[in-house]
This record gives C-alpha cells, sequence and structure tokens, in this order.
C-alpha cells in the first residue's frame, strides 16, 4: 500500500509498506494492504511502518489517518524518525 506521513512543515515519508501501525486514541491500530476505508484520530506515540520485513519507527504528536483504496495519508502535527 501507498503511505504518506504529512506534519505541518515537511513530508516525513513518502512510499510503499506492508504494514502500519498506529498509536490510536483508543489504542494501537494495526493497517496491512487492502484495509477497508476508514478515519481514525491519533495520540502522541510511535509509528511504525514494515518494508520489505524491515521496521521503520517514526516518533509522532496527535493527527489523524486516512485509509481509502489502498493508499494510507497521515497528518501529524510533529515528527522524528528513529530508524
Amino acid at each position: 500500500m501507498r503511505v504518506e506521513i504529512l506534519t505541518p512543515e515537511t513530508k516525513l515519508f513518502h512510499g510503499e509498506a506492508q504494514a502500519v501501525l498506529l498509536p490510536g486514541i483508543a489504542g494501537k491500530l494495526e493497517i496491512l494492504e487492502n484495509h477497508a476505508p476508514m478515519i481514525a484520530a491519533l495520540q502522541k506515540g510511535n509509528l511504525e511502518i514494515t518494508k520489505n520485513g524491515k521496521k521503520s519507527i517514526i516518533e509522532i504528536q496527535d493527527g489523524f489517518v486516512e485509509c481509502i483504496q489502498n493508499k494510507l495519508s497521515i497528518l501529524v502535527a510533529g515528527g522524528k524518525i528513529n530508524e
């Protein structure tokens, strides 16, 4: 699936991923390929992207995620890549 992570200042990530683990406000959310359409609020925490068996961690502030037609758009107040 295509994943894009944006802050007001920059694009933190843009590319393909097999799975994304997100810190939702009601608990962790894992999005896999062909997930049903959804929108959810996010809280401060670690976002984990799995690509080709390798995991990357991005520390994010609060924000929102939209999943539609195998595209994941994540909008956050701020973030830092912690590969």
